[in-house]
């Protein structure tokens, strides 16, 4: 693999922003941010401190007056503006991502594109966010329901998505006519940052959107615990987002999550393998399957199932894992170390238990934290792998004998972000709609993320749903008026 040196690019040197001024880390605590593929120190992050929090909540909390009474065209307009510079820009801002995220160029670059359309969209869903008009008990009586933006929020967003993940958060709030604290990820700054001086760029006044950075769990804590903040989304692991919901239980403030998945595939008999293992492999091993919903447990018919693994590892075998940078890479690093570590972990019990590897199953030797394209095969229901989200370059293959048992087994976990099926029978279409506990479903397709659709997950993966109307609609009250 070759790697391109970060001494010959431009990283942004990331900035607190609050209150619409860009702060410095002159006097603040920092902390490196590393490019995964190298292992190179970008650039030193500051860490907000609690005056840096207080100036946040304050100035979120004095603008609010003003932007929720902005009208929607307005907030609209603002929103098309920052789509239309995050455009013009994807090209640096890509680079950006690729540098400290570490996935290929081409798929940062169609990331920063559908945050430009999330904004799109919002914006134009934004100018509809009808209430309705009741018909009264009498003919004197006239009932409306009005949507009112829910005031101040918080949001906490993830690395592994760092610039459409943060457009959610921010275009939902926004266009609802919320103001919004946002705790970006700490190891991919610069893309969310990007997006905050699009929309500042654009014309949004000061306080209406806050950046901040620190020690995760200390941030999210003392946003929750202030009285300022009405609502808070976040997008992480299933974990952390039960410890966060119980913190804002104290104050009963609404919550957005987006948790953790473990996607099962479910392949029939009748289904086409070629259009199964072209949409399975890429989707996959995009962003070395650092993606919550990615396809991970694959149940197969036992009458393809030998015709599938044979298709499925042979594809697998033709990624090329590299630097983000090189136009040859399909996949990059992972994360950190620590993600290689449980990879070993993983992969070691799941052998001891009877798994079979059928490619990969290696760290990459050189600089970054890259890992082989991995394919395992009959590997046990108690593995940790099966019941684990493992978060990386695994395909977890298993033969299944009927429609019911995948259903059966792809339903065991307490997980249901994402499904997958692929059939080309429309009695079994039915059967898997409403057979699988999932927030979302695709058969025969991989898309279950868009703009005007709600994402999000059942069960331990989430409350609630971003983008639709369902994720406008989470940044408002109901108000119900009767008059007479």
């Amino acid at each position: 693999m070759q790697h391109e040196s970060t001494d010959t690019l431009a990283y942004p040197q990331p900035q607190l922003f609050i209150n619409g001024q860009w702060l410095d880390i002159e006097g603040r605590t920092t902390e490196d941010i590393i490019n995964p593929a190298t292992g190179q120190v970008l650039a030193q992050l500051p860490h907000a401190s609690r005056t840096d929090l207080d100036a946040a909540l304050m100035a979120a909390q004095a603008a609010f007056a003003g932007w929720r009474a902005a009208a929607p065209l307005e907030r609209s307009r603002i929103l098309r503006a920052a789509s239309s510079l995050v455009r013009e820009r994807a090209d640096d801002i890509a680079r950006t991502m690729t540098l400290e995220q570490g996935k290929p160029l081409r798929e940062a670059r169609l990331e920063v594109l559908a945050a430009a359309d999330t904004f799109d969209w919002y914006a134009e869903e934004g100018r509809r966010n009808y209430g309705r008009v009741v018909p009264g008990r009498t003919l004197t009586q006239r009932i409306t329901v009005l949507h009112e933006p829910v005031g101040v929020c918080a949001a906490f967003t993830p690395w592994n998505f760092p610039a459409l993940t943060p457009a959610r958060k921010i275009a939902g709030a926004l266009a609802a006519g919320c103001t919004l604290i946002l705790k970006l990820a700490e190891e991919t700054p610069g893309t969310g940052l990007a997006l905050v001086r699009a929309l500042n760029d654009a014309g949004l006044p000061p306080g209406v959107l806050n950046a901040v950075f620190g020690v995760p769990g200390e941030v999210s804590s003392y946003l929750l615990d202030s009285p300022v903040v009405a609502k808070f989304s976040f997008t992480g692991s299933t974990a952390v987002g039960k410890l966060l919901a119980q913190q804002a239980a104290k104050g009963l403030k609404r919550a957005t999550l987006e948790l953790g998945g473990h996607a099962p595939v479910i392949v029939c008999a009748d289904a086409d393998l070629d259009q199964a293992v072209e949409l399975l492999v890429p989707g996959k091993f995009r962003n070395a399957g650092q993606i919550c919903i990615a396809p991970t447990r694959f149940y197969v018919h036992s009458a393809v199932y030998d015709a599938f693994v044979q298709a499925f590892v042979a594809r697998t075998r033709q990624l090329v894992p590299g630097n983000g940078l090189d136009a040859g890479s399909h996949l990059g690093p992972l994360a950190n170390p620590r993600r290689q570590d449980a990879m070993r972990k993983l992969i070691a019990d799941a052998v001891q238990r009877g798994a079979q590897v059928a490619c990969g199953g290696e760290a990459i030797e050189g600089p970054g934290f890259f890992w082989q394209p991995t394919v395992l095969t009959d590997v046990p229901e108690d593995a940790r792998l099966m019941n684990e989200e493992p978060f990386g370059p695994l395909a977890l293959i298993n033969r299944v004998d009927s429609v019911d048992e995948a259903i059966t087994r792809a339903n065991r976990l307490p997980y249901g972000l994402a499904s997958y099926a692929f059939t080309q029978h429309s009695g079994t279409r039915m059967q898997l709609m409403r057979g699988l506990q999932t927030g979302m479903l695709g058969i025969n397709s991989l898309s279950v993320s868009m703009p005007e659709a709600p994402f999000g997950g059942v069960k331990e993966s989430g409350w609630g749903s971003e983008c639709g109307i369902e994720g406008l609609q989470a940044y408002c009250n109901i108000k119900l008026i009767s008059e007479d």
